[in-house]
């Protein structure tokens, strides 16, 4: 009897073991969209403030891309300790380039401007109140147990929209605006930078990721410094653009269901609005078979696909 309840627990484990894992759903290549999105009133102001068109936008960062071999060279390898293909990270740049920045014309002038933003003359803060003091506040104690920095900072967010943003709190009145714009911006309306256009909260949220990949310290919010020069630096800059990816595509497969790195327009998207954990479950909502949709920056890239991956 003994034996055969052994060989029973034996073939039920080996059973189990088997069993085919929660159904993935691959998102196929190319655009949902016949024709792109609409493009953001902001982003027309800016491109047209600097007397230049997206067209020509697109056509320099494009050059820049063909003409650095060196640079391409950085991509393929970081993509790879990443376990993404490049593509992805050459249209998150080219998104960047032709919808928010422009790019310049040597990747060298992206070292130099780096050069820039080092030091400690920087610090997180809004009205003379430090991001410290925020969040040393009681309504975020219920994300001191948080481990690892994606998990805290997501949690951070959240008490910021629900107990801070456009109300007031202890004598201080804040902006209706997103914790990064309110308390991560402290010289000029730009919100993110570098080559890879980051955000420097999106650096604090990465930086656990990053340090265990590509072995770059840890960020600090109270080292302003030291979170510029992250997303300054073109090579630390291509790291954390990698990890923006491979938490993109790792979120929407644990949580949607849905595997998109095989759809370029889908990361470029989520690389545009962020916040890939909510958008996740903001599909997984829509019900079996929901599938996500590119936005007009990412319509371009599954647009321009060919073009793209011919840099490669």
């Amino acid at each position: 009897m003994r034996r055969l309840l052994t060989l029973i627990a034996a073939l039920g484990f080996a059973a189990t073991s088997i069993l085919p894992a929660q159904a993935v759903t691959l998102v196929p290549e190319g655009n949902r969209n016949a024709e792109q999105p609409t493009v953001p009133g902001a982003s027309k102001r800016r491109t047209k403030a600097g007397k230049t068109t997206f067209d020509l936008k697109y056509a320099k960062v494009v050059k820049l891309l063909a003409r650095d071999k060196q640079l391409m060279g950085k991509i393929k390898s970081i993509a790879g300790q990443y376990d993404i293909a490049p593509i992805h990270m050459v249209g998150a740049l080219v998104g960047e380039h032709t919808y928010n920045v422009d790019a310049y014309d040597r990747l060298q002038s992206y070292y130099v401007k780096a050069a820039a933003y080092s030091g400690d003359k920087f610090r997180f803060a809004y009205e003379g109140q430090s991001i410290a003091e925020l969040i040393a506040m009681p309504q975020f104690a219920e994300c001191a147990d948080k481990s690892g920095s994606y998990e805290l900072w997501t949690c951070r967010e959240r008490v910021w929209n629900k107990d801070f943003r456009g109300k007031s709190v202890g004598g201080i009145s804040y902006p209706k605006n997103r914790l990064s714009a309110v308390f991560f911006q402290p010289f000029y309306s730009g919100q993110t930078f570098g080559l890879g256009q980051i955000n420097p909260l999106t650096a604090l949220e990465l930086s656990d990721l990053v340090n265990r990949v590509s072995g770059y310290p840890k960020l600090d919010e109270n080292d302003a410094g030291k979170v510029y020069e992250a997303i300054m630096d073109p090579d630390k800059s291509l790291a954390y653009m990698a990890a923006a990816i491979r938490l993109s595509i790792d979120e929407y497969r644990k949580i949607a269901g849905v595997d998109i790195s095989k759809n370029p327009g889908i990361t470029s998207t989520l690389y545009n609005i962020g916040n890939p954990r909510e958008k996740a479950y903001e599909l997984k909502a829509k019900g079996p078979g929901a599938m996500p949709e590119e936005n007009y920056y990412g319509w371009l890239i599954n647009d321009k696909i060919a073009e793209l991956e011919a840099l490669l």
